[in-house]
């Protein structure tokens, strides 16, 4: 009998089929503080990479957007202003909970015009080829089994011309930096789960997952792989997070 496919669920090997699952329980778990946990975490901070990451987009007004992993919707929220009356984005999440919590907290905001939501898996999206001038994923490609696979979906649906842009941690760039931030990643992040959302396990996952996600040069390989042209890095926060853009030509 063939062995399962096996893939790393941060720093544990599981089976390729467990992954989705257990990826959807962590965000189900966290849903709910997800925002505040991000703040506490960060200490904010990822509240101006993300701002700086919608800033140069390149999104312009009437543009049709797809923001991947959407969850709580804060890229929606401010791509909104950038593709106007005209434009549309779509909120996409392979979590229920995640899109729940985005939606009533954006519907909260008053932002309902422009605005759709979808329950999709990456690897597999049901839009048709070349439907969005834009697609945005925050945060969210290291949570994906088949990384390669949700790439080249990326560059199906984009229009040509059309940009495909990753915000995700990455490989830290200072080595002064890198013991401070293990540090805060392996002992203090769990802690902070387990007083504020009840939930330590989550928060270890969501550590270990950041050092399995490839580091700048092996995501923009995959990128370029996966038939996006043009594919260039931007590290935030001495390589704490990049910016990963690539076209579709």
């Amino acid at each position: 009998m063939n062995e399962p496919m096996t893939t790393h669920f941060g720093f544990r090997d599981v089976a390729e089929s467990d992954k989705a699952r257990l990826v959807g329980e962590v965000f189900t778990s966290v849903a709910r503080n997800y925002d505040i946990m991000n703040d506490l975490m960060s200490f904010g901070v990822h509240r101006l990479w993300k701002r700086h990451f919608v800033a140069t987009s390149g999104v312009r007004e009437g543009d049709h957007v797809l923001d991947l992993a959407g969850g709580t919707g804060d890229i929606a929220a401010l791509l909104l202003p950038r593709v106007g009356a005209s434009g549309r984005i779509v909120i996409a999440d392979i979590n229920g909970d995640m899109l729940r919590v985005g939606r009533e907290r954006l519907t909260d905001r008053g932002l309902l015009r422009g605005l759709d939501y979808s329950q999709v898996d990456a690897e597999a999206l049901p839009f048709p080829d070349q439907s969005f001038d834009c697609v945005t994923m925050a945060f969210g490609l290291r949570n994906v089994t088949h990384k390669e696979q949700a790439l080249a979906e990326i560059h199906r649906v984009l229009k040509v011309g059309g940009r495909a842009l990753v915000l995700e941690f990455s490989a830290v760039r200072e080595p002064l930096l890198k013991p401070l931030y293990d540090f805060h990643s392996f002992s203090i992040l769990p802690r902070i789960g387990r007083l504020i959302a009840g939930d330590e396990a989550s928060y270890r996952y969501l550590a270990e997952s950041i050092r399995k996600h490839p580091d700048q040069a092996t995501l923009k390989a995959m990128m370029e792989a996966a038939g996006l042209a043009r594919v260039d890095v931007r590290n935030l926060s001495a390589g704490i997070v990049a910016i990963h853009r690539g076209y579709r030509i």
